[in-house]
């Protein structure tokens, strides 16, 4: 029983998060593999990466395999992108239909110029009566909870936050994540936390705070300053699935763990590229010309999250040069071995 809880369990609908720190969607990372490992250092929920919903509307496997879950999750939300109202709510419709996600979430916020120029992501953020059809859409076919990802603004000089925050909430979603950087800016320069306070204040509805949360004290600045109902946290996860274990600890005030040590940090990473390897062995199943096998696309897929993982040894930047090697698992572990991560 812990004294002091600074963050209350949270309401999205019928679903009750006792604790609403979630590992953000980002596409190329937050897969099954990633998911499970962030839940079992402590995050409360997360989402799936970014998916088409055109895609999972016509049967694209390729698709419907960004939704691969494996058992032991926590609540996972199927977070979904596009620009039909009556495509994003047959996708939406479907998905639920798996009996495999606690919530589906909307995209409304994703800079990314594909996904921007062709009017979906963060370009609903310019025409917040879209964004209110399409939230509305979905609410219409199903009955799990629905939430949206958005951000402050596509840029200073567009709509606001407040109309962002009554377009979602006429739609009738039933809570709104929102990162704290406009479109225009991805993911540099400062967070504005008052612009997030301003949706909190308006909403009527959960709002849940995200961006620039990539420590203890990130996330209890994010919190008094704001008084947000919950937490995304996305880039500072990537490399780092025990900052989770550290939010539990600063949010219910009591002892931080100890960081892993060297030996824990490589069976660490070691299992979640085993996680990952699993997964390519299922998309292996489907794709009829894949360029790689299980194992070489695991090693290149897992490029990003190592870069993340050995960041600030001695010797980090050797293994950014090296980097083009890693197509094999004897190669991630002599990469292991070459930045001193050779404890058994």
């Amino acid at each position: 029983m812990v004294a002091h809880m600074l963050i209350p369990p949270l309401n999205i609908g019928q679903l009750t998060l006792p604790f609403p720190v979630a590992l953000s969607p980002m596409a190329g990372y937050t897969d099954a593999a990633m998911r499970g490992l962030c839940c079992e250092f402590g995050c409360g929920f997360s989402y799936t990466e970014v998916v088409n919903a055109a895609g999972l509307a016509r049967g694209c496997r390729a698709s419907w395999h960004l939704l691969e879950t494996v058992p032991g999750e926590a609540p996972v939300g199927a977070h979904i992108y596009g620009n039909d109202a009556e495509v994003l709510a047959k996708a939406a419709a479907q998905i639920e239909q798996t009996g495999r996600f606690a919530f589906i979430d909307i995209n409304a916020g994703c800079p990314v110029r594909k996904i921007v120029s062709k009017g979906s992501g963060a370009a609903l953020m310019r025409n917040p009566a879209k964004l209110q059809q399409i939230t509305a859409a979905v609410r219409t076919a199903i009955k799990l909870p629905l939430t949206v990802k958005t951000r402050i603004g596509f840029s200073p000089q567009d709509p606001g936050v407040d109309e962002l925050v009554d377009a979602v909430e006429r739609g009738g979603a039933d809570a709104l994540a929102i990162h704290g950087r406009y479109a225009i800016h991805h993911h540099s320069g400062a967070v504005n936390l008052p612009l997030i306070k301003q949706a909190k204040e308006r909403a009527r509805i959960p709002v849940l705070g995200n961006g620039g949360i990539k420590s203890a004290q990130d996330a209890l600045q994010m919190l008094h300053a704001t008084g947000v109902d919950g937490m995304l946290i996305g880039r500072g996860a990537i490399g780092n699935p025990w900052l989770f274990s550290a939010l539990r600890a600063a949010l219910y005030e009591s002892r931080p763990p100890a960081p892993p040590d060297d030996a824990e940090k490589r069976a660490i990473l070691m299992a979640h590229f085993e996680r990952l390897y699993a997964l390519k062995l299922i998309e292996g199943k489907f794709r009829r010309k894949a360029r790689f096998d299980a194992e070489a696309g695991a090693a290149r897929h897992f490029r990003g999250h190592l870069v993340r993982y050995l960041q600030g040894y001695p010797r980090w930047r050797q293994v950014l040069n090296r980097l083009p090697e890693l197509a094999s698992r004897n190669n991630l572990t002599e990469l292991l071995d070459a930045v001193g991560l050779n404890v058994s």
